[in-house]
């Protein structure tokens, strides 16, 4: 009962300077936090639109694009701080994925749901906080919280698949926009917004995930325009896309 009584005693000055030191930290980045809360925001009303189980999933889902955004004008402030009225400055914005993803959650703010529009908003949600709460788990102590740690491990030793996943989503989305349009569940414009949109992720110098499966594509579609096989009337169809999309991305490092 002694050693008991002694191991308690000696455990709890650490658990009460682990959590002084998280909220020390907390303190000393309130930004970082707050993207961790708004992307925290952003998983739970993804969820909750999937499966509805805090109401209306119609209202949830802008909710999850609201959240995003807030996330990104967060980022953005973080990377370009300083606000510039010149053509510099721009060229700099819209270098940034943030400011890529305020965009995109700008767009189908006024489009109708379509689940697959928040699949690259969840799962970069998912990364960045599972990231950012190994850093608050650690202010804890380095063998706090075993079973957070093995989820957000999982996360980690799958962010290369998932990555290739949201590139493949932001490339799919695009000619759903055109079927959107023809529903009737998106406005006439979106099609060629969403389209400046994904030629700014195709360019991005952070994250080349959206180039690298874009030429996938396209080499794939280009391998399979050559087989004897295909109709003509396919690979004609086919040789028409791949010439649409040839001026799309930048010439590949």
């Amino acid at each position: 009962m002694a050693d008991t009584s002694n191991t308690m005693g000696d455990n709890s000055p650490q658990v009460e300077k682990g959590w002084m030191a998280l909220r020390q930290h907390i303190i000393d980045n309130k930004i970082k936090v707050g993207l961790w809360i708004t992307r925290l925001f952003t998983i739970i009303f993804t969820i909750g639109y999937i499966i509805p189980i805090f109401g209306n999933s119609y209202n949830i889902y802008y909710k999850v694009l609201m959240s995003n955004a807030a996330t990104s004008a967060l980022r953005l402030h973080q990377r370009v701080p300083r606000v510039q009225l010149n053509r510099q400055f721009l060229e700099h914005l819209f270098l940034e994925d943030s400011c890529h993803y305020l965009f995109y959650s700008l767009i189908f703010l006024y489009a109708a749901p379509v689940t697959l529009v928040l699949t690259p908003v969840f799962l970069f949600a998912l990364i960045h906080f599972a990231s950012y709460s190994l850093t608050l788990i650690d202010c804890l102590g380095q063998n706090s919280w075993w079973g957070a740690r093995l989820l957000i491990s999982l996360v980690e030793f799958q962010s290369r698949n998932i990555l290739r996943i949201c590139a493949l989503s932001e490339i799919v989305i695009l000619p759903l926009t055109v079927f959107l349009v023809f529903t009737g569940r998106a406005g006439l414009l979106t099609p060629f917004i969403y389209f400046q949109f994904l030629k700014l992720r195709l360019a991005s110098q952070r994250n080349p995930f959206t180039r690298n499966v874009f030429y996938e594509l396209r080499n794939g579609l280009s391998s399979v325009s050559r087989k004897p096989a295909v109709p003509i009337i396919v690979r004609r169809i086919i040789e028409g896309l791949l010439s649409l999309t040839q001026q799309m991305a930048p010439v590949r490092q």
